[in-house]
């Protein structure tokens, strides 16, 4: 499958929301490892980039990124999710923060300007049917002299999810009840577990994954298989897109696993 961009316009923010949302609320639990997870994806910000920040979570999930955020010392976390599911499990992570926020809202919707110091997208954006869109609205948000994060599947490194596991999630799973899918998804999970605990020679994100439950490893097979809308950008793809969002001062970088880019544009 040849890599590429398209953009679908209608009136729903993500293809795939009520089906994230299953998702978020069965694996609601925060593990430790979800840390680690962090900072490969906003590399090469440090946890001190957020120290003492307004922070802006969009898409949270529930709110893992969030956590990690208040732990490294923002000074305020506002997250939202477009998923009641997802919102409540957020609500409930981040209970403990009298500075953390979560709303329940739409990324084409969210009405911010110049509030926040550091907004980050992780994981989000390439499933949405409008990219640009939400890359815009988070980019209004940011404060003159802050910054925009955002990491997406990158299609350099993860050539073989595009033409193995792309097709079957298209043409199947995307469309098959939840809960059979997560079901099915254990016959890919347990043999990736043994594998990243057996196999020494790993790439470095099969090395990541050796130290994930059995739990954390189906949560993220399950997570590639039941999204309507993937996208594996290029390195091309990303820089058209960020043309065509109107942002034209950023860095693009592979994270340290090589399976996703982290774009970083700074507010002018």
């Amino acid at each position: 499958m040849k890599a590429g961009w398209k953009i679908f316009i209608n009136n729903k923010i993500m293809a795939s929301t009520e089906r994230f949302g299953y998702e978020w609320n069965k694996y609601n639990s925060l593990d430790p490892n979800y840390k680690k997870q962090i900072k490969n994806w906003i590399h090469p910000l440090t946890p001190e980039d957020f120290k003492a920040k307004d922070i802006l979570d969009a898409a949270c999930g529930m709110g893992r990124n969030s956590y990690w955020a208040l732990q490294w010392g923002a000074k305020s976390v506002k997250a939202f999710d477009f998923d009641e599911r997802s919102v409540q499990a957020a609500k409930d992570n981040l209970q403990d923060f009298p500075n953390a926020s979560v709303e329940y809202l739409d990324i084409n919707k969210i009405a911010w300007e110049n509030q926040f110091d550091l907004a980050f997208s992780i994981g989000v954006i390439h499933h949405l049917n409008n990219p640009i869109l939400a890359i815009q609205n988070l980019y209004r948000a940011v404060r003159p002299g802050g910054k925009l994060l955002i990491w997406v599947y990158s299609f350099e490194g993860n050539e073989w999810i595009v033409k193995y596991v792309n097709p079957i999630r298209i043409n199947l799973t995307s469309r098959l009840p939840l809960p059979l899918v997560h079901f099915i998804s254990y016959f890919a999970s347990i043999p990736l577990w043994l594998y990243t605990r057996t196999c020494k020679k790993r790439t470095d994100y099969f090395g990541q994954l050796s130290n994930f439950s059995l739990p954390h490893i189906n949560s993220i097979v399950f997570d590639q298989l039941i999204p309507s809308v993937a996208n594996y950008w290029s390195e091309n793809d990303l820089k058209e897109l960020l043309k065509s969002a109107g942002i034209t001062k950023y860095s693009l970088s592979q994270p340290p696993n090589k399976c996703g880019w982290t774009i970083i544009a700074e507010k002018i």
